[in-house]
């Protein structure tokens, strides 16, 4: 078996999707087609880095039931490494989406067992695996699980990403301080930086001035600061001396990366390719921060290309075809 480089530690949930042409309003019943597959922000990601053909072993928790045992198989046929911890107790993680005909979505999760995910199966899966280099985490389980993720990865000096996804009002200024990276989006930047200074924050983070972000994103006690502002890119800005894992950047500068122009069919799990495909960048190009953004950018414009999460992710192949927007 391939050693991993990455551990992907977080969710996944079966999404049931359904694609209508407008969203139905309350107590209107639309027609539409139907998609059942693999989701979950962290088994999403972990497909992401997984196809740029960076060794990648995924690390959940699913129930014993109809559900769980499909994504056993899927991610088997898939060749992604699982560590999954497969509880009797509680169900597999589900979601509900339904896309428009305007690539909008709207999600409803039951996390199930994600909730469960045990810290002592998080750290005992991670010290199995000496090389790993690169952590990737998000809000969508097991926050207790997470801190402790994360505490290890500083300890054992792996460069570590927290995707600060779906928003969760018991995320801590602790455990954002554990993580070398964070990556919200807009709402979740505004959400936090309200969260820890309790003033409201602008949503429009990409109309801040440099000086204004810098400004704003000291609140933020993590050294890397990644905001996606869809399809206007994303925000760099290195709050602190970057840890010796990357490099090309330095303290205090702040970056806009544009974001790849692409034709979007569903922006579901766009996020999470995004995600994915920085943490494979990071490895695949030792470390240079601003090239895997670049990566990562180009991987998450051309998951949108397609429907569905998982399914959407592009190869490392396909991503190639675009090396002149990150090389």
């Amino acid at each position: 078996m391939i050693k991993p480089r990455i551990a992907v530690i977080g969710s996944f949930v079966q999404d049931l999707a359904f694609r209508v042409s407008a969203f139905p309003a309350p107590g209107e019943t639309r027609i539409g087609t139907f998609f059942t597959g693999p989701g979950g922000k962290g088994s999403n990601q972990a497909v992401a880095a997984h196809r740029q053909g960076v060794p990648t072993i995924f690390v959940g928790a699913i129930g014993n039931d109809i559900f769980g045992a499909s994504y056993r198989d899927w991610s088997e046929q898939e060749g992604l490494a699982t560590a999954l911890l497969v509880l009797d107790g509680a169900s597999t993680g589900a979601a509900s989406i339904v896309v428009n005909d305007q690539a909008e979505n709207s999600i409803v999760v039951a996390l199930g067992a994600n909730d469960a995910l045990s810290p002592e199966h998080v750290t005992s899966t991670l010290s199995a695996h000496p090389e790993i280099s690169v952590l990737l985490l998000q809000a969508e389980s097991s926050l207790k699980s997470a801190e402790e993720a994360l505490h290890y990865a500083r300890t054992q000096g792996l460069f570590s990403i927290f995707n600060p996804a779906p928003i969760n009002p018991d995320i801590s200024p602790e455990l954002v301080a554990f993580a070398d990276c964070i990556t919200p989006n807009e709402t979740e930047c505004a959400f936090l930086l309200e969260k820890f200074t309790g003033q409201p924050c602008p949503t429009g983070v990409a109309l801040l001035s440099d000086d204004e972000l810098r400004t704003a994103c000291e609140h933020l006690p993590c050294s890397t600061i990644l905001i996606t502002v869809g399809s206007q890119g994303s925000i760099l800005y290195q709050r602190r001396v970057a840890p010796g894992a990357v490099r090309s950047i330095t303290q205090g500068e702040v970056l806009r990366i544009p974001s790849m122009p692409a034709t979007p069919v569903d922006t579901t799990g766009a996020g999470d390719a995004f995600n994915g495909g920085l943490a494979a960048g990071i490895v695949k190009f030792q470390g240079d921060l601003i090239q895997a953004v670049r990566y990562a950018t180009v991987v998450a414009g051309l998951s949108t290309e397609r429907s569905g999460t998982a399914a959407a992710m592009p190869s490392a192949e396909e991503v190639a075809r675009f090396s002149q927007f990150y090389s």
